[in-house]
């Protein structure tokens, strides 16, 4: 039995989170609502990253036959289906009684319910990343999807850097710790780890840690040193460190719940290691909490940014504490910040910049898009080392989830690269109670 061709209905945030969207979709027709368009016409000034999917969404219509759009559509690409634009029409009458007020997202959910009654034969799918308008569509009866071509496997399957091995001979514990080096196969392994994967040998109460350099092919000791006086307080702040110290290792991610330490890891090696780079940027998305927008906040730019910086001076704080009241080293971490030789500012004024030799630290990252991380990652210039930080489980932009936000994705595609590693920080250190509220409340 043929398969039938589905339609699938476009929602302005599927557009801004993917200009590329209408790609994705096989054999199946799309349908953009010409509210689509108009939203997306107030989107297509700026430097984020909306307003650069909204512009490209719109080159690439404008690329095509745009008489053809309004009537019948266009073949996307050989093999695949047709994109149309659908103009309005009046409200249907099923709707009136349920939707009093006039939005775009209602006018979008009008054409997609008029393009059911249409095409009986056909499923007619609204894909949004809006779960209420989704809700509202399945409450007409309507098939109504997320858009789910850039998820990844669930977060709590995903690779988390390191590896425990037990039951080993204490012999090779005892080499490790004498050589410095094994072989795979002396380790005990029955795989070839990954490359810049991290491990855990034991036997027993012995143990070490081991780091499996993929260019010489040998699981290397991992010392538990120190950085801008911040010691790690387990085996996976340890690798942290040690991943974050490496020269060799040019983008590291870090991920864990509140407390963990993965910021503050960050910028004490950063710190430690300043006189290899002109300058330690550190940045963060500004995702606003319950509505609370910049514009209600009073004062200037740098007022209004401050709140959401803060967490970053904190990391500051406590590393600058480490080191007594007037030594050399803590009156030089005082001058970075008024020197310049450290910056901390919102991630959207790096854009279009040049990272060139550069420590780069992007807290909250689980709350950028793939296109995003891309974006950061692929300004990456010579000697420019790039750190993300975040929780996949603490997710504050509206749109993302654990499946679909850059810092998933970026885990999930470069997991084995030799320019890349990944640890997973699972204990909290920075207290017991905040540890306990992180695990039950």
């Amino acid at each position: 039995m043929p398969k039938r061709r589905k339609i699938f209905v476009l929602d302005t945030n599927v557009i801004l989170h993917d200009s590329s969207c209408f790609h994705r979709f096989q054999e199946h027709d799309v349908v953009v609502p010409i509210t689509v368009i108009e939203e997306l016409d107030g989107f297509k000034k700026g430097g984020q990253a909306v307003n650069y999917h909204a512009r490209e969404f719109t080159r690439a219509l404008d690329a095509l036959d745009a008489a053809r759009l309004f009537n019948g559509g266009v073949p996307i690409d050989r093999g695949a289906g047709r994109i149309m634009v659908r103009l309005e029409k009046p409200v249907h009458r099923d709707l009136r009684p349920h939707f009093h007020t006039d939005s775009a997202d209602h006018r979008i959910l009008n054409v997609a319910y008029r393009l059911a009654g249409e095409h009986p034969s056909r499923p007619v799918i609204l894909v949004s990343k809006d779960v209420n308008l989704r809700m509202k569509a399945r409450s007409l009866g309507l098939a109504a999807e997320d858009y789910t071509s850039d998820h990844v496997k669930d977060p709590a399957t995903l690779n988390r850097g390191c590896t425990a091995v037990d039951h080993l001979t204490a012999g090779v514990i005892e080499q490790l710790h004498a050589g410095g080096r094994l072989e795979p196969g002396e380790a005990g392994l029955s795989r070839q780890p990954a490359a810049n994967e991290f491990l855990i040998l034991r036997n027993g109460k012995q143990s070490a840690l081991g780091f499996f350099e993929a260019a010489a092919g040998t699981v290397r000791l991992v010392r538990k040193g120190s950085a801008s006086g911040i010691t790690p307080r387990n085996a996976e702040q340890a690798f942290a460190l040690d991943a974050l110290m490496n020269r060799d290792i040019p983008l590291v991610a870090i991920t864990g719940k509140a407390g963990t330490g993965k910021t503050l890891l960050a910028l004490a090696a950063a710190l430690e290691r300043l006189h290899d780079y002109r300058q330690i940027l550190l940045a963060r998305p500004v995702v606003p909490l319950s509505n609370r927008d910049l514009g209600f906040l009073p004062g200037d730019v740098q007022a209004k940014l401050h709140p959401y910086m803060q967490p970053l001076y904190d990391n500051l704080a406590v590393i600058r504490g480490q080191f007594p009241e007037g030594s050399d080293r803590h009156r030089a971490l005082g001058r970075l910040l008024a020197e310049g030789g450290l910056v901390i500012e919102p991630l959207a004024y790096i854009r279009g910049r040049s990272l060139v030799k550069l420590f780069v630290i992007v807290d909250e990252s689980q709350n950028l898009t793939p296109h995003e991380v891309k974006t950061i990652v692929t300004r990456a210039g010579a000697g420019t080392r790039i750190v993300l930080t975040g929780d996949l489980f603490q997710i504050d932009h509206p749109y993302l989830d654990t499946q679909s936000n850059g810092l998933s994705h970026l885990i999930d595609k470069l997991a084995g690269q030799p320019l890349f590693a990944h640890v997973h920080l699972a204990k909290g250190e920075r207290s017991q109670l905040a540890d306990l509220a992180s695990d039950l409340l």
